[in-house]
């Protein structure tokens, strides 16, 4: 194999993940201005860069299209699909969190209480180890407005500082989960190209547990 391809999360993420490859020696010149290209080659490196939705990267590091991903914790919970999950590059920081209407009780009822989020999957998971019956209702634009609007009487969503809940009039009252990004690596490419794949993975280690690398 000539090249490894990467998939990276777009965004905020995006641009965490560039000062990390570039404190391994990567020169990520390509990725500072990529237009409309949503594949890069890394100039000093056999690393192609492949830029797409969180879900989309577990997606394709799936089905090998992606020999690796680096995607958030959160997709990966909410998705919980068929890789190795390698690494954790401690970027791309926040949590998962309950929230609800500043002054409702949320727990003060029997009541089956209904749930906003865009992740349905971890909402279910997180109530049902706490035994409780929820209705659980999915949000794909701001989860924020269902609580307001009277639809739910709470959500479970991303928080990094809180800002947009306390705009609204919400507060977190309990942590669901830690997030962070994750190097993830499709399963028959880790044998079939170990190498490559773990000279990679060693590259980012190093980095995240402070020595820097050289120019690659």
């Amino acid at each position: 194999m000539s090249r490894l391809r990467i998939a990276l999360t777009k965004g905020r993420l995006k641009d965490e993940t560039m000062k990390l490859f570039e404190k391994m020696g990567l020169d990520c010149e390509p990725l500072y201005n990529p237009g409309r290209r949503l594949i890069h080659s890394i100039p000093n490196y056999p690393l192609d860069i492949v830029l797409a939705k969180g879900p989309d990267v577990i997606t394709y590091v799936e089905h090998g299209v992606c020999h690796m991903g680096i995607v958030g914790k959160d997709s990966i919970l909410e998705l919980g699909r068929s890789f190795y999950e390698v690494l954790d590059l401690g970027i791309g920081k926040c949590r998962f969190a309950l929230a609800v209407q500043e002054g409702s009780d949320f727990y003060g009822t029997y009541k089956t209480r209904r749930i906003a989020s865009k992740y349905p999957n971890v909402t279910r998971e997180f109530f049902e180890k706490k035994g409780m019956d929820v209705s659980v209702i999915r949000i794909e634009g701001s989860v924020e407005l269902a609580p307001i609007l009277g639809l739910a009487d709470a959500i479970v969503d991303l928080v990094e500082t809180g800002d947009t809940l306390r705009a609204n009039g919400l507060i977190p009252i309990e942590d669901v989960a830690q997030i962070s990004a994750r190097l993830i690596v499709n399963t028959p490419a880790m044998k079939l190209y170990p190498t490559e794949i773990l000279d990679f993975v060693e590259r980012c280690r190093t980095v995240i547990q402070g020595t820097p690398q050289a120019s690659a």
